[in-house]
């Protein structure tokens, strides 16, 4: 969502710090070139010139140039502006039984699919919750709802087969009450443009099921179109927040930056790939840390948890210590990076992601190359992959054919593989203690 600005936000600040000694007008430039950084990623001129013009007054303020380190304070400048900007969410009600969401938006933007994530996000609780489909417009809405709920365990899909919205939204509040359910989320009909009969339509629906939470579902690539659409929406009904998709896609971002500034609507949750699993409540100071290039360790940690058993993760400690590491065992590490969202997911969570991730770009390292190594070593035996060195020149030729790739590109896994396993082998003789210190040296 925000490589190219971030990236240039990061740049702007190793300028700084190499720059030893700070004078007034490098923050004034630094602040310049964030100023443009701004523009280019769609944020609106009016609140970009206040961003740069209340960051200015604060860096002027604090005596930016005789602090003990200049450049880290105009970086906590920068930082809490862009957090004041993003807004904070206040948390969702769902302990009130039952929390009631209605869900609204444009055609296109991704409702059906937020629906299925926002059910498996809030299964995840342990909620039971029950999703439902007042769009009697798109014929095949009720049925990818009905097949997104069959994938979270335990959702009830509380769908009456009455042509009316009306019938529809009280057959789902009756089922919310038999099942006992904790979350009910109710899916509208998109439009291709707001008008006043279709408006009408969705104020029905919220006064006959008066929900807790009415999220506006934007399409964060529209850009400014999407804020434009959310002061649209507020006028006609008391949108409680905005949930972004497609945050994984090459926009800008700027629609993020400015939506709570120019709508006063807080953004509640972003939404990113195809996976119900690709959801996450949004925290402005994670996001801001993200955007400056700090990473969000802590994000990383609570995904991890959340595929990971504590078990599982000193079983592998306890078998890497002992010096055992099977091509099994790179294969399930490759597998589990798949399941946190992919090798560019994890490192756009990292410190100095931009860097790591350019370093990457220069030795060819991608997803596209985990899941060649992933087929390369599904094509190797048993024995094979417990003992690599069976692997003479006619089976490196077997597995190249039967993972499509080339028996170059095995040898490259195998190489990588012996450098992991002598790694292994060091920590193991000298102790990561001593590794340490002589990996900073």
């Amino acid at each position: 969502m925000f490589d190219s600005f971030s990236s240039r936000i990061s740049g702007i600040f190793d300028k700084l710090r190499k720059s030893g000694i700070l004078k007034e007008s490098d923050v004034d430039e630094a602040l310049r070139e964030i100023r443009i950084a701004l523009l280019e990623a769609d944020v609106s001129l009016e609140v970009a010139k206040k961003f740069i013009a209340e960051a200015k007054e604060k860096a002027v303020g604090q005596d930016v140039i005789k602090s003990v380190s200049p450049e880290q304070t105009v970086v906590k400048i920068v930082r809490d502006h862009l957090v004041e900007l993003l807004g904070a969410s206040s948390p969702l009600e769902i302990n009130k039984k039952p929390c009631k969401i209605m869900l609204v938006g444009l055609q296109g933007a991704g409702k059906t699919t937020t629906v299925g994530k926002l059910a498996k996000f809030f299964s995840k609780k342990n909620k039971k919750v029950a999703v439902a489909s007042a769009d009697i417009y798109r014929p095949a809405a009720i049925e990818q709802l009905k097949v997104l709920a069959g994938k979270v365990e335990g959702t009830v899909f509380a769908q009456s087969e009455k042509k009316s919205v009306e019938a529809i939204c009280k057959t789902a509040l009756d089922r919310v009450e038999s099942e006992n359910a904790d979350v009910l989320i109710m899916d509208t009909a998109g439009r291709l443009h707001i008008d006043e009969v279709k408006m009408s339509e969705l104020q029905e629906i919220q006064k006959i099921l008066d929900p807790n939470e009415i999220f506006l579902v934007a399409d964060i690539m529209t850009g400014q179109d999407a804020i434009n659409i959310a002061r649209k929406f507020s006028e006609a009904l008391p949108i409680s927040g905005v949930i972004l998709t497609r945050v994984d896609g090459d926009a800008r971002g700027g629609t993020a930056l400015s939506m709570r500034a120019t709508t006063g609507r807080e953004i509640k949750f972003l939404c990113s790939g195809e996976r119900l699993e690709d959801i996450e409540l949004f925290d402005a100071e994670r996001i801001a840390d993200r955007l400056l290039g700090m990473g969000d360790v802590v994000s990383l940690v609570e995904k991890a948890q959340e595929h990971f058993s504590k078990e599982e993760a000193e079983e592998t400690a306890k078998r890497m210590q002992a010096g055992i590491f099977t091509f099994d065992d790179l294969a399930a590490q490759m597998e589990k990076m798949s399941k946190l969202g992919g090798l560019k997911t994890i490192v756009k969570m990292l410190p100095k992601s931009a860097q790591l991730e350019s370093l990457m770009d220069a030795h060819g390292v991608s997803d596209k190359t985990v899941a060649r190594n992933l087929a390369i070593i599904k094509s190797m035996t048993k024995k094979e992959k417990r003992n690599y060195k069976l692997l003479n020149g006619s089976r490196k030729k077997r597995i190249a054919a039967g993972s499509g790739t080339t028996i170059q590109e095995v040898n490259k896994l195998v190489k990588q593989y012996e450098g992991a396993l002598d790694l292994f082998k060091k920590i193991r003789k000298n102790g990561i203690g001593k590794m340490s210190a002589m990996m900073r040296r």
